[in-house]
């Protein structure tokens, strides 16, 4: 029997799963594949021949009906089936693809983010030299002085006090002082967690520290890959497959595990929220990076 008429016959009586649902599936689909392409675990041609080897037109019609029929209308799918690992891995895969062009050191990052007390942008020096800015709608604007020569200028309030500096280590918004490799990485947020809160292992600060990275500042490819590839080493993450950020954009969220402290019956846990269909990084549950670039002056907007 010709295979495309054995998968008609079987699906025509079967009703159709709502987008809502076949989006979760789509992104935990999309997500292993990423995730093995990362690894070069199986060549992806190669993988394709291997699964498919083998299955009849009629094994094939019964894996399409059980895929069309898997959730009937009106009736809930699990609230997380995504493997957060897998979720993070794509995300490190598709970091790696983005362009990384550098900024000249002259040249300022921008980000606009949505926040619970509102609309922030942010003008931040790329070689931490230069003196940036942040925006915020409700709360005004705060200078970002550079460090030069080892000092700052020192300002009250949006006014510079003449004559006034302090010691200071410039903090580029461009990073390549971070290591490029998960392993390296996710050592190196460890270390800092020793720096804040004397002890590593403390997960809920490692998080901090990660979302601090990637909401503000312009990492090369690799490093950026590097970062996802080190959150996906945390123990406790838990996948969402139909979250939102704070813009309200849809995607495929990881849960940030609370820190020892955190009573669980009332602290909340963060979501970090990538786009189920490409795994870029669009924001948090609480914070949506809503634009970003590299402009050559403060006030610029890409």
């Amino acid at each position: 029997m010709d295979e495309l008429k054995l998968i008609a016959e079987r699906t025509d009586s079967v009703p159709l799963a709502e987008s809502c649902v076949l989006g979760p599936a789509r992104a935990r689909l999309m997500a292993e594949i990423a995730a093995a392409e990362a690894e070069n675990v199986v060549p992806l041609k190669k993988r394709r021949r291997w699964v498919w080897t083998g299955v009849g037109a009629a094994g094939l019609a019964a894996a399409i009906t059980a895929v069309v029929a898997l959730t009937p209308a009106g009736l809930e799918p699990p609230a997380a089936t995504a493997d957060p690992v897998a979720v993070l891995r794509s995300a490190a895969a598709a970091a790696l693809k983005t362009p990384g062009t550098p900024p000249k050191p002259d040249q300022f990052i921008y980000t606009k983010t949505k926040q619970p007390d509102g609309e922030r942008e942010s003008w931040i020096s790329a070689d931490g030299t230069h003196d940036g800015l942040i925006k915020m709608a409700d709360r005004g604007s705060f200078p970002l002085p550079g460090c030069r020569n080892g000092q700052a200028q020192v300002y009250k309030g949006e006014e510079p006090l003449k004559g006034v500096t302090e010691p200071c280590t410039p903090r580029p918004g461009y990073r390549v002082d971070l290591p490029a490799d998960a392993d390296a990485m996710f050592a190196h947020l460890n270390a800092e967690n020793a720096g804040h809160s004397g002890e590593k292992g403390d997960y809920h600060a490692m998080g901090k520290d990660i979302l601090a990275l990637v909401n503000e500042n312009y990492l090369p490819p690799a490093v950026l890959g590097a970062l996802f590839g080190a959150a996906a080493r945390v123990p406790g993450l838990r996948a969402v497959d139909r979250a939102e950020d704070a813009a309200g954009r849809p995607g495929v969220g990881i849960t940030w595990p609370l820190g020892p402290h955190h009573d669980p019956k009332v602290a909340k846990p963060v979501v970090i929220v990538f786009a189920a269909d490409t795994f870029l990084y669009l924001g948090t549950n609480s914070t949506a990076v809503t634009a970003s670039g590299v402009v050559d002056a403060v006030g610029q907007r890409p």
